[in-house]
């Protein structure tokens, strides 16, 4: 019995031995199980924002160096600022070419090429950051997305990749009472809002982050919007402009885009890609936290040691700007159908979204009387 044993176990020796030496012998690209492991990717990404920018830098840097952890170094996205490789607003251009493999933007800043960016990038009295991304993941808004830039000829794969909640919707050198104020004024706006605030009298110029405080020093505009009031503080605005206006009826939630050249894309194995999709979905949900926790903190200093004031719109001027807000979706609506097809489903969407939002939620922390 003893030899019968020892046999047994000699026999299951060998053959684990040829078992462990046959897979050695597979190819480098298959495991025992035949799954194909990933070939290292190495991807050259531009940025339309400075990678020291807070929370803008930050949401990019945080997802390569996830992308590069959970890949195990299998893929590894390189970083430059704007103006390295390509200018900022050449970001899309860049990556659709293929000049670069991947950029890392905010649709918006596309709205002359493309009419509907704007929509997948912050919409005036739009939602929130959790509807907002109801809308892109449990709705129809990453598919149009997508299908956007399909239509306009760019070869991308876009995703969405960072958030963050309201801006402010101004830095002001005086302040404003009614619309009568603002005619006439020059003015940095981004998107849809700075069509609105056409439609009040505004010079609105779409000047990109690194030119808006050289404009601002030299007079050549009058007032600005940018951020939120930890990222407008890097820029230095409250060094010149001492009204800072709130809300932001303009973004209440800011979407941020990961564009990677389809053909790039497609070098990637079908688990990188889901890293690349995953790694985006968790620097969401840290770029909200991180903005929302972080924005009380410069309110107070800007009003304690620098002299800004933190205001409030009046009723009346929310109201005109909607008025005026909803004007222009009915004519960008009228003008490109893409829009129409995206506007209209993005409001179905949030008129269904309502019959919950309205009534599911207590007033905000710090609201209640």
């Amino acid at each position: 019995m003893k030899l019968r044993f020892i046999l047994r176990t000699c026999c299951l020796f060998i053959i684990w031995t040829v078992l462990l030496g046959g897979c050695g012998k597979q190819s480098s690209t298959e495991t025992g199980a035949g799954v194909v492991e990933s070939k290292p990717v190495n991807l050259k990404l531009v940025s339309l924002y400075n990678t020291n920018a807070p929370i803008l830098g930050d949401n990019i840097i945080r997802l390569t160096e996830r992308v590069a952890e959970a890949s195990g170094g299998t893929v590894n996205i390189k970083v430059f600022d704007p103006g390295k490789l390509v200018a900022s607003m050449e970001v899309l251009d860049a990556v659709s070419s293929g000049k670069v493999d991947a950029g890392y933007a905010t649709a918006g800043f596309w709205m002359g090429k493309i009419p509907a960016a704007p929509l997948f990038s912050a919409v005036p009295f739009g939602p929130d950051s959790s509807e907002y991304l109801s809308w892109f993941f449990e709705g129809n808004g990453s598919k149009l997305y997508q299908e956007m830039y399909d239509t306009y000829g760019f070869n991308v794969k876009v995703l969405v990749c960072a958030m963050i909640p309201p801006e402010t919707s101004g830095w002001f050198a005086k302040e404003i009472n009614t619309a009568v104020d603002l005619k006439g004024m020059k003015m940095r706006f981004f998107g849809l809002g700075g069509v609105v605030m056409r439609k009040l009298g505004v010079s609105v110029n779409v000047l990109p982050p690194g030119e808006i405080f050289p404009a601002l020093e030299k007079g050549v505009i009058d007032a600005t919007e940018y951020a939120m009031p930890s990222i407008d503080e890097d820029k230095g605005f409250y060094k010149i402009a001492k009204y800072n206006y709130f809300p932001g009826w303009h973004q209440q939630a800011s979407a941020f885009e990961l564009t990677i050249n389809k053909d790039a894309w497609n070098r990637l194995s079908p688990s990188q890609q889901a890293i690349v999709e995953m790694a985006s979905r968790e620097t969401i949900v840290l770029s909200i936290a991180n903005a929302e926790a972080t924005q009380a903190e410069v309110m107070i200093r800007n009003e304690r040691e620098r002299g800004v004031t933190n205001m409030t719109w009046p009723p009346e001027m929310l109201d005109l700007l909607r008025e005026k807000w909803e004007e222009v979706a009915a004519e960008q609506s009228a003008a490109d159908p893409f829009f129409k097809k995206v506007y209209e489903d993005f409001s179905e969407f949030r008129r269904q979204y309502a019959i919950w939002g309205s009534k599911a939620y207590l007033p905000r922390s710090g609201s209640e009387k």
